[in-house]
């Protein structure tokens, strides 16, 4: 029978291609009228961009994404602390990509339309609910917009992909209410500019309270001589600061926060120069979720922001969500579309994701730029006045294990998803 899946995000359709791999027919539902490409620019990390390639997208992948070589820490003086190799250049056979969120999600858009057929993924269909037949799980939907009934699927098993608002989710936690919010606000935006370091660069600036990210996703210069380069600005807020409802579509203000960043004018990036001369910003609260003791009842599972909602450090987000599509189609090809397949997706997953949210509440490697703050907060010269290359490596390499993401190893392992007979 078929997958009923409920969200067109990334893990969504992650999942549809996937499932489309195995021969498992799915159908894909979303809530809005139309999947168009919003948002700004994330990473994958090579252990999630060696599934994508194994789905047959590394062409499109690499033409329209930006081969991250080099992660670099800096103080808020702009000072280095402390950088290492990525993808390719760290040793592993598969690239980490720098890619507007939007061309992902419409590259695995259009993926899923030309294999799966436009069909199988309907929008203006909003889960309400669902129940469980005797082989199966009927879900209901409704148009949002007009609230009209937009029919009723039947499916073997259900899959929700529907973000940290999930309605799923919600159904199963009924009492758990709204993301919880940490006091950071994040500024995000897309700005035409110079390159800077190595062309390929992803740098963290700052510290706990007060941090500036950024990185380019446009591999080639326009005919301005520029590139695409992805912001994003963030300060911890006092108590009294009163939160707005996280949404990736809120216009920010630049004038609410580039005080705080003007003396940040480095002399190999243009901090306020960047945030500027953005056209367009979006301010939203950083929130995740408390990690949930389950995810599958009966022949429903959560996956994605849905299951594991984390603070977007060490650029994980995409990629676990990327991992947990994977996950399930490789035990719904060894169980069947089956509760047995769900139960064993969310005993690898869950733990996983469980330590990895928690970790990057502790800022995960981003510590290391806050022991800077704390022990030199007017600047120094060397790093090993201040960190030690132990405790640089330490922090570094137990990020690492936890997200799952070490070269030695990882090289070495099959993909997650293993066709019958190969």
């Amino acid at each position: 029978m078929t997958v009923l899946i409920a969200g067109g995000g990334i893990g969504g359709l992650t999942l549809a291609l996937s499932l489309h791999q195995i021969g498992v027919p799915c159908r894909v539902f979303e809530s809005v009228p139309e999947l168009r490409p919003l948002g700004v620019g994330i990473n994958v990390l090579p252990h999630a961009v060696r599934e994508l390639i194994e789905l047959g997208l590394h062409d499109v992948l690499d033409a329209l994404a930006v081969r991250t070589s080099e992660l670099a820490y800096f103080s808020k003086h702009g000072k280095p602390i402390w950088s290492e190799p990525r993808g390719l250049e760290a040793g592993y056979k598969w690239p980490q990509f720098s890619i507007h969120r939007g061309r992902l999600q419409q590259l695995l858009l259009d993926a899923a339309t030309e294999r799966l057929g436009a069909a199988n993924i309907l929008t203006s269909h909003h889960l309400t609910g669902w129940t469980e037949t005797q082989d199966g799980v009927r879900a209901e939907f409704i148009d949002r917009a007009t609230g009209k009934p937009a029919g009723s699927y039947d499916g073997a098993v259900l899959i929700a992909a529907d973000g940290i608002h999930s309605a799923v989710r919600e159904k199963l936690y009924p009492q758990e209410g709204l993301p919880i919010w940490n006091g950071r606000i994040l500024w995000r935006g897309i700005t035409r500019a110079n390159s800077f370091l190595t062309g390929r660069t992803m740098i963290m600036a700052g510290h706990e309270i007060l941090k500036f990210v950024c990185y380019p996703i446009s591999k080639e210069a326009g005919p301005d001589g520029k590139f695409d380069i992805n912001w994003v600005a963030e300060r911890h807020m006092p108590p009294t600061y009163q939160w707005r409802r996280e949404d990736y579509n809120r216009t920010a203000k630049l004038d609410e926060f580039l005080p705080w960043f003007e003396s940040w004018n480095f002399d190999w990036l243009d901090v306020p120069g960047l945030i500027r001369n953005c056209p367009h910003a979006y301010e939203y609260p950083l929130v995740d979720r408390d990690p949930i003791p389950q995810w599958t009842f009966g022949r429903v599972t959560l996956m994605g922001d849905a299951a594991h909602p984390m603070y977007p450090i060490g650029s994980n987000g995409a990629s676990q969500a990327i991992l947990d599509a994977r996950t399930l189609t490789r035990e719904i090809l060894a169980h069947g579309p089956t509760q047995a397949a769900l139960v064993a997706y969310e005993a690898e997953r869950r733990p996983a994701t469980t330590d990895l949210v928690m970790l990057n509440r502790r800022n995960g490697p981003e510590q290391v730029m806050q022991l800077v703050e704390e022990r030199a907060p007017n600047g120094f010269g060397v790093v090993t006045e201040v960190l030690s290359q132990q405790e640089l490596e330490g922090i570094a390499a137990n990020y690492k294990r936890v997200a799952g993401f070490q070269v030695e190893g990882l090289n070495a392992k099959p993909p997650i998803v293993q066709r019958a007979g190969t």
